[in-house]
């Protein structure tokens, strides 16, 4: 069997196409801070309490955001209230409704924006021209007694017309946490990498995959596509390639028996058994899965391998990119013969195989 090590394209792939720029990151920051700030002083023009705290959440800060030609970005910055806090004129309880009225309220407190900020079912949107929005979900947080007397908090979203148990920032937690245990595990797989470890790679490969443009609308949140990755990841130190393509193995063997997917820190499903997302998603896969079955053919060249991975993409970025190995011919003196597994050794000139 074949074996062609497209390594290289696809961390050239995952550095050039997927990840965020600095300048990227840059601005989104900027933009976030300059939310919180808006924030701030609408609350402060009002004469409202200001929230607790304000956290960055979901794919902002696991850091699998990825690249959309359409800048069709957001950012989850949740606003933390004390119960306390969120109370109306007359002590009484807000209700979810107006807890996001009166912080939208305080975000468009100065008539700046063409695109004023939003109502949303479970936080408040402000959109930006250049096409990302920031959400902000508003939380209270209850102080609780457990069964032995002790206090703790519980968090609690506007979500609806309901005060729902939620934090999303256990999400971030549980996330981080998965990596953490991979780098423990396996240290060479965070070795040489910017951004941690080949998990949080291959769930960016897999969100970019999963976001085409004629897919965005169709498939599954980036949640449930993370939480798909990490409990089905297969780690291949130094190929990120292959990791890929056996984590996306075994995803879908799993939503062929089943589509349902369940929540990584609260006792429900993000998908349940028929979710249409998530077979969209699953069908996607299957053909992709399908497409790079040509990487099994002894007489695979390196052309058909990035040809396969180009159609996986639908890119060219595979097909464009030099030939890794072009340093070593050269050093060798010029031969084009390229060794890829014990089984085969091929010429890199267009598939004749030898061996």
């Amino acid at each position: 069997m074949a074996d062609i090590n497209c390594n290289a394209e696809m961390t050239a792939y995952h550095r050039d196409e997927v990840t965020l720029s600095l300048n990227q990151q840059r601005d989104m920051r900027t933009r976030r801070d300059a939310g919180r700030t808006r924030l701030e002083n609408g609350l402060d023009t009002a004469e409202k309490p200001q929230p607790r705290e304000v956290r960055s959440q979901g794919s902002y800060q696991m850091r699998t955001m990825v690249q959309d030609p359409e800048n069709d970005y957001d950012i989850d910055d949740g606003a933390y209230f004390r119960h306390d806090d969120l109370k109306d004129d007359d002590g009484l309880d807000l209700s979810p409704l107006v807890a996001r009225q009166r912080v939208c309220d305080a975000l468009k407190w100065d008539g700046r924006f063409k695109q004023e900020a939003e109502v949303k079912s479970n936080c408040v949107r402000q959109a930006y021209a250049a096409g990302y929005h920031i959400d902000v979900p508003v939380y209270r947080v209850m102080i609780v007694k457990d069964w032995q007397g002790n206090e703790t908090e519980r968090y609690e979203l506007a979500s609806g017309d309901a005060w729902v148990i939620s934090d999303a920032r256990a999400v971030t937690r549980w996330f981080n946490n998965k990596v953490k245990e991979l780098n423990e595990n396996d240290s060479e797989l965070n070795e040489g990498q910017a951004d941690g470890s080949q998990l949080r790679r291959v769930t960016k490969l897999t969100k970019k995959f999963a976001r085409r443009a004629d897919w965005k609308a169709k498939t599954t949140s980036g949640i449930t596509i993370t939480k798909l990755v990490v409990d089905h990841f297969v780690a291949s130190a130094d190929r990120d390639d292959t990791s890929l393509r056996e984590t996306w193995k075994k995803i879908n063997a799993a939503l062929v028996w089943s589509t349902q997917v369940a929540h990584p820190v609260v006792d429900k499903n993000l998908a349940e058994s028929g979710d249409e997302q998530v077979t969209h998603f699953r069908t996607c896969l299957k053909a992709a899965l399908d497409t790079l079955a040509a990487l099994d053919k002894d007489d695979c060249t390196r052309a058909q391998a990035r040809q396969a991975w180009d159609d996986v993409f639908d890119t060219t970025f595979f097909s464009d990119q030099p030939d890794p190995d072009a340093s070593k011919k050269a050093a060798a003196g010029g031969s084009v013969m390229e060794v890829t597994k014990v089984e085969t050794a091929r010429r890199d000139d267009g598939g004749g195989r030898f061996g």
